[in-house]
C-alpha cells in the first residue's frame, strides 16, 4: 500500500514550495511520520456517516474558520471566539433547515496557502505560503522555505484540537448557552433585530422541551456537540507524513484532519493532490470554480468517489456571485445523471475578492448575492443546497465591506489583521447564518408544499 501512497511522487505537484535543502526536508518527514495522529479514524468515518445524512438531503453541513491560520494567533481565546461563532450559526442554521447541522471547522491544519506567484511583486522575495512553510516578515531569511515549520504547524495543531474538543464537549456549546449569545446578537446588533421572531421561536421550543421533562443540563445532546476539523491537503509531505493504516480494518487515513479539501488550483486530473487523495479513507472536498466543466467535474467526482460512497465527496462550488446561476445548473445536472451522491456546497467568499486601494477585501453583498444564487439553482433543479464554506472570525475584525455594519472603505485599515484573505467577522457570519436561515426554512416550506 506504501507503494501506492507514493504514485503522487511521480506526477506534477502544483504549489509545493521549493524546500531548499533534501535532508532538511527528509528529517521533517521522519519526525512527522513518528508522531501520534491528531484525529482517529473512528472520528473520520463517523464524520463521512454525518456529511451522507446531508448528501440524502437529512442535514446541513457549515464549515468555517481562517482564511490561513498562524501560531501567532493559535491562542485560546481567539480558538473560543472563532468556536463560539460557528456554534451561534449552527444554532441558527439548525432552526431554520428543522435538521441537524454539521459542524466542521477550518482550523487545527490550515497553516498552508497557495499562492498566484512564487515570487512576491512588491517585495521580489519567495512569497508567503503560509506559516507550515515560512514567515511572513518581509526578510530573505524568514521567507525562505523551513521544513521543521510543519513540525511547528502540527504541534500548534494539536494545541488547537485540544481546546476545539474541551469547548465542543466541556459545557462551553450548551445549547442553552449558545441561544443566549445568539439572543444578545438579536438585542444589540442593527443585524439583528430583523430575527427577533426566530429567537423568539428557539425560546419556545427549550421551554416545551423543558415542560415535557427533558433536563436541558443534562441531555447530552443539548450540552455538547460535535465539531470535526478540516484544512486544505496543499502541502503533499505533510499530508503524507500523517496518513496512518488502521490495523484493525486495514484502510488508509489522512489523519492531520477529519476531511481534507482540494483548492481549485490543485484538482487538476494528472496531478499529485487528486491522486493520493483518492487513495485516503476521509470525506474530501473539492473547490469547483467558474472554469470548472461539467465533463470535468463528473471526471473528478469519478477519480476522488468510484464507489459512490455518500458522505465522502463534498463539491465546493466558488463561482462568484456573477457567474454562479449560469454555471453552476449543468454541473449539478451532469454530476447527478452519473448518479453520484455528493454534497453540494457554497463558497461565496474566494469568487468575490476585490481590491481597494491595494486592499484585498470582499463586499458582504456579493457574498450573500451567491448563496442566493446557490439556493436558487438548487430549487429550480429540485436539488438539496447542502452546505455553506466560509471564511470567518470570532473577531470584529474589518476585512470585509458591508453588512449591517455598514463596514466601508475607509474602515478597512482599522482592523485588518488577516494573514491572506479577508474575512467575514463574527456579526457578518451571524449575520449570514440567519439570512441562510431564512432560506432553508423558504426551501423547507417549498419541499413540503411539493408533498402535498
Amino acid at each position: 500500500m506504501s507503494n501506492e501512497l507514493d504514485i503522487w511522487r511521480t506526477l506534477p505537484a502544483r504549489q509545493q514550495p521549493s524546500w531548499p535543502d533534501p535532508e532538511e526536508l527528509a528529517a521533517a518527514f521522519a519526525e512527522l511520520s513518528g508522531l501520534p495522529p491528531l484525529v482517529t479514524a473512528p472520528e473520520v468515518r463517523s464524520l463521512t456517516d454525518r456529511l451522507a445524512m446531508v448528501a440524502r438531503g437529512e442535514a446541513f453541513l457549515l464549515q468555517g474558520g481562517d482564511c490561513a491560520e498562524t501560531f501567532a494567533a493559535n491562542t485560546a481565546d481567539k480558538i473560543r471566539d472563532k468556536v463560539k461563532t460557528l456554534l451561534q450559526m449552527a444554532v441558527a442554521l439548525t432552526y431554520g433547515a428543522s435538521t441537524p447541522v454539521v459542524k466542521v471547522a477550518r482550523i487545527a491544519g490550515q497553516y498552508a496557502k497557495p499562492r498566484s506567484a512564487d515570487i512576491e511583486a512588491s517585495t521580489g522575495l519567495p512569497s508567503y505560503r503560509g506559516d507550515a512553510v515560512n514567515d511572513i516578515a518581509a526578510t530573505p531569511q524568514a521567507r525562505r522555505p523551513d521544513p521543521k515549520r510543519m513540525v511547528a504547524a502540527y504541534h500548534q495543531s494539536a494545541v488547537a484540537l485540544n481546546l476545539v474538543r474541551a469547548f465542543a464537549t466541556g459545557g462551553f456549546a450548551d445549547l442553552s448557552k449558545v441561544h443566549e449569545w445568539n439572543k444578545a446578537f438579536v438585542r444589540d446588533s442593527a443585524a439583528g433585530r430583523r430575527y427577533e421572531l426566530m429567537a423568539v421561536d428557539i425560546e419556545r421550543a427549550l421551554a416545551f422541551m423543558a415542560a415535557c421533562g427533558i433536563d436541558l443540563d443534562r441531555t447530552a445532546a443539548l450540552t455538547g456537540v460535535e465539531m470535526f476539523t478540516s484544512h486544505e491537503g496543499l502541502l503533499m509531505e505533510y499530508e503524507r507524513a500523517l496518513t496512518r493504516t488502521e490495523e484493525s480494518t486495514g484502510e488508509v487515513y489522512d489523519l492531520s484532519a477529519h476531511m481534507i479539501w482540494i483548492g481549485e488550483r490543485t484538482r487538476d486530473l494528472g496531478g499529485a493532490h487528486v491522486e493520493f487523495l483518492s487513495r485516503v479513507g476521509n470525506p474530501i472536498g473539492c473547490k469547483i470554480g467558474p472554469s470548472a466543466t461539467p465533463d470535468e467535474v463528473v471526471e473528478l467526482t469519478e477519480r476522488l468517489n468510484p464507489d459512490h460512497i455518500p458522505g465522502r465527496l463534498t463539491l465546493i462550488a466558488r463561482m462568484g456571485a456573477k457567474r454562479v446561476r449560469d454555471v453552476l445548473p449543468a454541473i449539478i445536472d451532469k454530476v447527478n445523471a452519473a448518479g453520484h451522491p455528493v454534497v453540494w456546497s457554497c463558497d461565496p467568499m474566494h469568487g468575490n475578492t476585490r481590491d481597494v486601494g491595494g486592499i484585498k477585501t470582499r463586499h458582504f453583498d456579493d457574498v450573500l448575492d451567491e448563496v442566493f444564487g446557490f439556493f436558487q439553482v438548487h430549487q429550480g433543479l429540485g436539488t438539496h443546497p447542502g452546505g455553506l464554506h466560509i471564511e470567518l472570525t470570532g473577531e470584529n475584525v474589518t476585512e470585509c465591506l458591508g453588512g449591517a455594519e455598514q463596514i466601508g472603505e475607509a474602515d478597512l485599515g482599522g482592523r485588518y489583521e488577516t494573514a491572506c484573505d479577508p474575512r467575514l467577522n463574527t456579526g457578518q457570519a451571524l449575520e449570514l447564518a440567519f439570512l441562510v436561515a431564512e432560506m432553508l426554512q423558504q426551501t423547507r416550506a417549498d419541499r413540503n408544499s411539493h408533498h402535498r
